[in-house]
């Protein structure tokens, strides 16, 4: 006969953390694609900035849905983010909206100046949640006992 104990419930893991890497990394990469296109004026390089752009919003809004989850299960209680650093990610989340609206334009004035200043602003206001969040807790703080 086996021996089963239930987890503890510091040892959960919450929904929104497997989603919400996504976003940052889209972004950033957004910027990155937005600066090589105002270099070199490929085309190629502005659709990548759209592409990224769309999948950061669909996986920060797959992140928001997961948070919602994750503040109905009480073993995540603990470890959601504050309430200044959700404001923030939904926030990142309207400006990447802008800036995909921004993109939307053709040619070279849907990305310079004003897409390359949105994506700038999108990631100065992702350190700034980054930063909101950082003394929350140690990364693996949760896994300990």
């Amino acid at each position: 006969m086996a021996i089963h104990s239930p987890p503890a419930a510091g040892n959960a893991y919450p929904f929104s953390a497997l989603f919400a890497p996504f976003p940052f990394v889209c972004f950033t990469l957004t910027l990155i694609t937005d600066i090589l296109y105002w270099r070199t004026s490929h085309l190629m390089w502005s659709n990548f900035s759209d592409w990224l752009l769309f999948f950061g919003l669909i996986f920060g809004a797959l992140a928001v849905l997961a948070g919602l989850i994750d503040l109905a299960r009480p073993a995540t209680r603990a470890l959601r983010p504050r309430w200044p650093a959700s404001l923030a990610f939904i926030g990142i989340l309207v400006l990447a909206i802008l800036n995909s609206f921004i993109h939307a334009g053709d040619g070279w004035t849907a990305i310079v100046p004003y897409g390359l200043i949105a994506s700038t602003v999108t990631v100065i206001a992702m350190i700034a949640c980054v930063y909101l969040t950082a003394d929350q807790r140690a990364a693996d703080a949760w896994r300990t006992p």
